[in-house]
Formats: C-alpha cells, sequence, structure tokens
C-alpha cells in the first residue's frame, strides 16, 4: 500500500459558478452530466442496438451542453468507450470523460461480473481504457468497485495513486463505496469525487453524500432522476407531482433538480437512450426549487445518521 504525502487542498479553491462543479480543483463542467451504460445491449452486455441512434444521443448531449460524460471499461465490455470515440472524437477541450475499472465481466448475465484488484489488471485496464477512447490520460478514473478479494482495499487505493503520479490519471474517483471506504481512501489519497446509487427513493448512501460533502469531493449519483413506479411510489408522486406541475416540469426533472439542491458540488449523470428526454435531464439545472420544496422531497425517505 502507498501512503501519499497530502498536497495543498485545492478542492474548495474554485471558480466554479452556480450552473457547474468543479472536480480535483481544475476540471469545471456543467452540473448536468452524461451516463453513457445504457447505450449497450440488454444487460449492458453488447453494442447498442441501434448504433445511429446511439451516436446522435451522444452527440445531442454534448451539443446540449453536457460536457462530463461517465463510462466504464465494463460497459459492453468496452464498446461503450469505443462508441463515445467514434461519436465524438476529436473532443471539445472542455469535455471530461470519466471511467472505470476493476469489474470484469465473464459472461452477459449480471451473474457473471467480478471484482479485480490486482495492480497489474487495473493498470491494464486504464491503459486500455485510454486505447479505446483515444485519450493520452484519463480525467478522472474510477475504482468501478471495492468488492475484490483478492488484493485489500487499501493496496487497491495505493495502485490508483501511483497510476495519478504516474500520469496515467488526472483525478482519482471511488464507486459504490461506503462512507468507511470513502474514509479510509482519503486517508491514502486526494479523492475528487465519488459516485453511487442515490435518487429521491434510495437513500442508503446518504452518509457517502454527507460525507463527500464536507471533504470537498463531487458527489455523481447515478439513477439519479429515478422515481418508483405505481405503487411503492405513490406517495413520492403525490410529493413530487404538484412541485412539477408548479415548475412546468416533469417528476424526474425535479427529482434530478432536488439533486442539485442539496450541495454545490453535486452531479448527477442521468442516462437514456432518447434525445427528447435528454434536453428533458439537461434542463433540469434550470429548474430552481424553495426550500420547502426541497424538504418535502427530502422528507420521503428517513435517513439514518451516519
Amino acid at each position: 500500500m502507498t501512503i501519499e504525502t497530502p498536497a495543498a487542498d485545492t478542492r474548495h479553491a474554485t471558480t466554479a459558478t452556480p450552473g457547474t462543479v468543479t472536480i480535483g480543483g481544475d476540471l469545471t463542467v456543467n452540473r448536468i452530466g452524461y451516463g453513457a451504460m445504457r447505450l449497450t445491449g440488454p444487460r449492458v452486455w453488447g453494442d447498442y442496438p441501434d448504433h445511429d441512434r446511439a451516436v446522435g444521443v451522444l452527440r445531442a448531449a454534448v451539443e446540449g451542453g453536457a460536457n462530463f460524460i461517465d463510462t466504464a471499461d465494463v460497459y459492453g465490455p468496452h464498446s461503450n468507450e469505443e462508441l463515445i470515440r467514434e461519436a465524438l472524437h476529436p473532443y471539445p477541450d472542455d469535455l471530461v470523460i470519466a471511467t472505470k475499472g476493476g469489474f470484469v465481466r465473464g459472461g452477459p448475465e449480471y451473474g457473471d461480473l467480478g471484482a479485480v484488484g490486482n495492480r497489474n489488471y487495473l493498470r491494464q485496464a486504464a491503459y486500455m481504457s485510454l486505447r479505446r477512447l483515444g485519450l493520452d490520460h484519463i480525467d478522472l478514473y474510477y475504482l468501478h468497485s471495492p468488492a475484490m478479494t483478492d488484493v485489500p482495499f487499501e493496496d487497491v487505493v495505493g495502485t490508483l495513486a501511483d497510476m495519478r503520479r504516474d500520469g496515467l490519471i488526472r483525478h482519482i474517483g471511488l464507486s459504490n463505496v461506503s462512507a468507511g471506504q470513502l474514509r479510509t481512501a482519503m486517508a491514502i489519497t486526494e479523492i475528487a469525487a465519488v459516485t453511487v446509487h442515490h435518487n429521491v427513493a434510495v437513500r442508503e448512501n446518504e452518509a457517502v453524500r454527507r460525507l463527500a460533502g464536507e471533504a470537498g469531493i463531487v458527489f455523481s449519483p447515478w439513477h439519479p432522476g429515478d422515481i418508483p413506479g405505481e405503487g411503492e411510489g405513490d406517495l413520492f408522486h403525490a410529493v413530487i407531482a404538484p412541485i412539477a406541475a408548479a415548475h412546468h416540469a416533469t417528476p424526474r426533472q425535479i427529482a434530478l433538480a432536488w439533486q442539485l439542491h442539496l450541495g454545490p458540488r453535486t452531479l448527477p449523470i442521468p442516462g437514456t437512450t432518447s434525445v427528447a428526454h435528454l434536453e428533458q435531464n439537461l434542463s433540469a439545472a434550470r429548474i430552481r426549487l424553495s426550500a420547502a420544496e426541497v424538504d418535502a422531497i427530502t422528507a420521503l425517505v428517513a435517513v439514518q445518521p451516519g
């Protein structure tokens, strides 16, 4: 395991406007990004069946102002990164592409998914992502999962720190971690971003969100605009629908706007295969909720302190 000597903390020194968020002190992006995972085949396996549509959605995302795109080597596997390069390379100067490594996919079923922390594997994974994306370094590289059993978590974070020092990656992110794991990683090296499942109904990672906010780490929720369906979601819709009507917005837009109101470093990454839905997602950044509206949505789920 490698322990980095703490550098001067520049994460709080940012020139970001209320409509932007700064990653690692030097990468400023708009408040809503685009999660590209859905541009794959069924169960995130293989190519998206309508190739031209997928290319069009990616280009529309960037043209619409999404200058942060989230992907991973396991999406496809590999085809998602290749698609991004085909659709968007040469990349705009302000585009930040975040990718992830550490998962391996042994077949087309979700049960075929495993996690590997081996140092050489992670370095190879990053180098191969660079090749597929057509980059000379990765701006934000996430450890996709802390679930590996071959290497201690601390050693895996140390590998990421070494990759950062070598210039392979610019900033380190963590995906699907607990608050305890985030604290452990922060003691080893600087963490620029964390991405976990979080939305109006899913709050199991609230402790991660709060810790990230306290530490100046970008919090990037995935599935950020999801709302439960009929039955389970009746209470959510009863609260959110009137707010949506008052703002001439959809419930999903309100769910995304609520995320942004939780903290200045929140960077949701909604995914979609529809240009119309994409435009709605991005326009949610312009919705200004009242404190009472934010509180009403927040109160829908009781969160244990942690």
